[in-house]
């Protein structure tokens, strides 16, 4: 035994000679301080807003950062009651995504109000108090998915039964007419009157939850031996059904309701997740392989996939139409540079669409590529604390959901960054927790809120049971096996 213990030093052990176990911090308080963080940044990003547009401090400033402020504590509130092991840093990151998505909603807001003033035209009632309105809503989805969901393992009994249900919303805009679905050439909305909502985003989380549970459920299914080829092990030709069904999904999708990409998301996220169930790269190459025949197919049969692509070839080649979106997006990030034009300098909407599909474009133009540069590396943070979490947590199922969770975010910001800088064909993705939209913001808000209840489950201390203290009858006691020497 040590001095200090012996002699009633500053760490005395109890009787016994062994010292309690230190009480593990939930971590709260670190949060709730990035949160904080996250609250001053916006505020200060608004003020930036305001006095470079309007020379002059509004009430707007005022009326944004009390309501940003009021609903991030709501969520905080919620984390430490229901969720109080969570990862600390999940929340922050998304708060902050947001609180800039809102910034620069609020500031292409006064340029088109100012253009509106210009031209003599009726002033537009700001997208920025909507936007607030959906981070209501998606706040109250948040926080009501931490309440009733008590063990996210339960949503594997339902796996089949949820599948269905991303199935079913994916395939209405495709059999609703035109009229109720279609906008800017993708039928991936359901439009009534009042109301409009992309189920496409909330599909891709039931997609996932189904996936998940399959592949865990018939992991042998998956990691039977097939051919060995070129040091690779491909799965047999029987066992592929699961991803061809994946595949004629997508292919549909981009068929019927033209839209490459949701299509890209869907195949993409479920390849990864059966590379992480089975560790075969045999997988990834048929997958692959199937990705490239589809777009082949696609490219050749539909008009609208080969004005993508060609598009996407020369965007100046047909400026004045089809390449002016891409053209203008690359014209705002010259301009940006390496430090950007400042919060409220640059001339962003310029680029048709610039709160939704563009928005990392005003990103780039006024941010600059330090600006850009800072965003993406959040979502690299979001997505490594996502991919922590599939590692800390202990079941097969969590592991395989929270690894689907954080994938579907770096695939889809992916698409999106590589669409807007040319990388790849544009595909009308938006940009998660920053883009205007009640349904991205909405359905985004209840992956982040799996990926909290998941994280919980994983950071929480083990708590060892208690052993009885008088044995069991012989009635209650388990069964054992015994063999004959």
């Amino acid at each position: 035994m040590s001095s200090n213990a012996s002699t009633g030093g500053p760490f005395p052990s109890p009787p016994g000679g062994f010292a309690p176990a230190p009480i593990q911090s939930n971590r709260r308080g670190v949060e709730l301080l990035l949160l904080g963080a996250a609250v001053l940044i916006t505020t200060i990003s608004l003020v930036l807003v305001e006095a470079s547009q309007e020379q002059t401090i509004t009430w707007d400033l005022a009326k944004y950062a009390l309501a940003y402020l009021a609903l991030m504590t709501v969520a905080h509130l919620a984390v430490r009651r229901f969720a109080p092991y969570a990862d600390p840093l999940l929340l922050p990151i998304v708060a902050l995504l947001n609180g800039l998505g809102l910034v620069l909603i609020h500031r292409l807001d006064l340029a088109d109000q100012q253009q509106a003033q210009y031209l003599g035209d009726p002033i537009p009632s700001p997208d920025a108090n909507q936007q607030v309105l959906w981070t209501t809503l998606a706040i109250a989805g948040f926080v009501a998915l931490l309440v009733l969901l008590r063990d996210y393992r339960t949503l594997a009994r339902y796996g089949y039964t949820l599948g269905l249900a991303g199935l079913i919303l994916l395939a209405i805009p495709a059999l609703l007419p035109s009229a109720f679905s279609e906008v800017n050439g993708s039928k991936i909305w359901i439009r009534l009157p009042g109301f409009s909502l992309q189920p496409g985003e909330f599909a891709k989380i039931l997609l996932l939850i189904f996936f998940a549970s399959l592949l865990v459920s018939k992991r042998e299914l998956f990691t039977t031996a097939g051919k060995h080829w070129l040091g690779m092990d491909f799965p047999r030709a029987r066992d592929l059904g699961p991803i061809i069904v994946v595949w004629i999904v997508s292919v549909g999708v981009l068929v019927f309701e033209k839209d490459l990409g949701t299509s890209l998301l869907i195949f993409g996220t479920v390849l990864v997740m059966i590379y992480i169930a089975t560790e075969r790269v045999g997988w990834i190459i048929i997958g692959s392989g199937m990705l490239l025949v589809g777009f082949f197919f696609a490219y050749q049969a539909f008009s609208h996939v080969r004005v993508r692509t060609l598009t996407w070839l020369d965007p100046f080649a047909d400026y004045n139409d089809t390449g002016y979106q891409i053209s203008q997006s690359l014209f705002g990030l010259a301009t940006g540079g390496l430090a950007g034009t400042g919060l409220g300098s640059g001339r962003p909407s310029q680029v048709p669409f610039p709160k939704t599909d563009f928005i990392i474009a005003t990103v780039g133009e006024e941010l600059g590529l330090i600006g850009l540069a800072a965003v993406l590396i959040l979502y690299l943070l979001f997505i490594i604390r996502g991919m922590h979490t599939a590692l800390a947590v202990r079941d097969s199922f969590g592991k395989l959901l929270a690894a689907g969770l954080s994938f579907t975010v770096a695939i889809q910001l992916f698409v999106v960054v590589g669409g807007v800088t040319k990388l790849i064909p544009l595909t009308g993705l938006t940009t998660p927790y920053m883009s205007y939209g009640g349904s991205s913001l909405l359905a985004n808000y209840l992956l982040v809120a799996l990926l909290i209840k998941i994280s919980d489950a994983a950071r929480e201390p083990a708590t060892p049971k208690k052993k009885p203290a008088v044995a069991a009858p012989i009635a209650e006691a388990p069964t054992e096996m015994v063999k004959r020497a």
